[in-house]
């Protein structure tokens, strides 16, 4: 007994720390199979989640750009997409996915997001052309309150800034950071009313007889996706 008991005792220990570590590894293989499957549900809501969040996302463009139908009720209007953009040191365009199938021609107004994007300058079978700005080239706008003219002045440069430059107020007018600048009854190509943007900065010019400053676009023309083309 002397030299059984204690063999026995030593074996039991050892039989006891064999399963006791057998039994560690037999959890740890289970929590690592619960790891797998919970991850593996994770990246499934994480993936229905940034869906959920794109439905979300386009779901308030979309209801932007009704309210916006709704906003210029009196015009004919037909929605594109945005499939490809270009800017180079002159210009500034845009391609969408609907063209003379859909009724649209060269010099339609596009307009998106509450405000003026561009026209079209090209149209083919299923695509058009927008132009949103050239270097040098004027639109002719107007305060909304007071319908005092000015001129929308293209600059690929200060489009890069997120403003517009804007001239030829007279110096008598009284300008107001955040009035509202909408296209003129005397444009040649743009329809009366619509938003431009919203002045900022203008001060006296060194003749004394003209105003100027900028504009900031009521378009965000970095995130167009669903414009309106009115026909």
């Amino acid at each position: 007994s002397m030299v059984v008991v204690p063999v026995q005792k030593s074996m039991n220990n050892i039989g006891f720390w064999v399963y006791d570590k057998y039994q560690t590894l037999q959890e740890i293989s289970v929590v690592l199979d619960e790891n797998k499957n919970l991850q593996s549900q994770i990246d499934e809501l994480t993936e229905e989640n940034n869906q959920l969040k794109q439905d979300s996302y386009e779901l308030n463009r979309l209801r932007e750009l009704y309210e916006l139908d709704q906003q210029y009720a009196g015009y004919s209007k037909v929605g594109a997409r945005v499939i490809e953009v270009t800017t180079d040191n002159w210009h500034s365009s845009f391609k969408i996915d609907k063209g003379t199938d859909d009724g649209l021609k060269v010099d339609m107004n596009v307009i998106a997001n509450g405000g003026l994007v561009g026209i079209i300058s090209e149209t083919g079978s299923n695509y058009s052309i927008v132009k949103i700005t050239e270097n040098n080239s004027n639109v002719s706008g107007m305060l909304i309150d007071t319908n005092e003219t000015c001129i929308v002045q293209g600059d690929i440069e200060l489009m890069d800034t997120g403003m517009i430059r804007v001239s030829h107020f007279k110096s008598d007018v009284i300008v107001r950071n955040g009035d509202k600048v909408v296209t003129s009854n005397i444009s040649d190509k743009y329809l009366q009313g619509i938003l431009i943007g919203y002045v900022k900065d203008v001060k006296l010019d060194s003749n004394n007889l003209t105003q100027s400053g900028y504009i900031v676009p009521a378009v965000d023309f970095n995130n167009l996706q669903e414009v309106l083309v009115i026909t």
